[in-house]
């Protein structure tokens, strides 16, 4: 498990007081920033299974926590995390109130920024052989919340945006590379690497999970033995590779009948699922409830 609690910097308190001032009310708020997300809760949230794509998190007031597969990463005030890749995860906030509501952000990152700023970057010490998986919870320094503090501030001034916020997404990337985040972004990053290799395939992976999939299969197409493949996998995923495709065929099913309005059967079909029994036991084992009550759940709450 991952966690502490550092203490609050000035800068910390400066960044709560512009991201409450974007959200003064519960809800989710995109921004005229391209990939930055505001979010605030006034009270605990269930665990929510979703996507988290490659980017940077930021609890700025209250706690969060993240499940990926067995690994549980809790990140609280002045705490960061990234994800590499797109990972099936489960997120829930921990920590708010009426008086001290949860303050989150989210900042998608670039790919391509990521590795061009790599390729001319020096680092100190050498990648490790072994894959590491792709997410981590580390402490902000400074300079990092400085930089997402600039980055917050320009939306008061939208005349800018354009030219200045493009220069600190790639400040924040540079700072993330060099710091503490900077093995796990740099291990997809590198042409041949293991982690390259299983970041290639759980992009094949998004465009083609409706498929009928062998497993041996995809491990061919990582070029590995089976047995190697499903390790790097699970060390970089947090999960096997079964567990990482049912879950995006899970997701989608969801967001079909949410979306579209269809039954749970035609949904089961779409994503790729034979049986619609099979597809309803493993619906309930990711979401709590079967497809038509969990559906009802969360229209309510919306």
């Amino acid at each position: 498990m991952q966690s502490g609690h550092p203490t609050p910097s000035a800068n910390s308190y400066t960044l709560a007081e512009l991201v409450g001032n974007i959200a003064q009310t519960d809800g989710d708020y995109s921004t005229h920033i391209p990939g930055l997300m505001i979010y605030r809760r006034s009270r605990v949230t269930d665990p929510m299974p979703c996507i988290y794509g490659l980017g940077l998190g930021v609890t700025v007031q209250g706690g969060k926590r993240v499940m990926l597969g067995e690994e549980i990463f809790d990140y609280a005030p002045g705490q960061s995390l990234v994800t590499s890749l797109d990972l099936p995860v489960v997120s829930y906030v921990t920590r708010a109130s009426s008086a001290q509501p949860f303050l989150g952000m989210g900042l998608a990152l670039d790919a391509r920024v990521i590795t061009q700023c790599a390729a001319e970057m020096n680092f100190s010490t050498p990648l490790k052989a072994s894959t590491s998986l792709a997410m981590s919870v580390v402490t902000l320094d400074e300079g990092l919340l400085d930089a997402i503090t600039r980055l917050v501030r320009l939306q008061d001034e939208p005349q800018l945006i354009p030219l200045v916020a493009p220069l600190i997404q790639q400040e924040i990337i540079v700072r993330l590379l060099n710091g503490e985040h900077g093995p796990a972004l740099r291990q997809l990053m590198t042409a041949g690497s293991p982690g390259q290799q299983i970041a290639k395939l759980i992009a094949w992976l998004k465009q083609h999970y409706t498929e009928d999939i062998a497993m041996d299969d995809l491990a061919d197409k990582a070029h590995m033995s089976p047995s190697t493949f499903r390790q790097h996998f699970r060390a970089v995923a947090g999960m096997s590779p079964l567990q990482y495709l049912k879950h995006l065929r899970l997701q989608d099913a969801r967001q079909l009948m949410l979306n579209e309005d269809i039954d749970a059967s035609s949904a089961a079909l779409r994503v790729g699922y034979e049986s619609a029994s099979q597809f309803s036991r493993e619906y309930t084992r990711l979401f709590g409830a079967p497809p038509l009550r969990d559906i009802k759940r969360v229209r309510l709450a919306t």
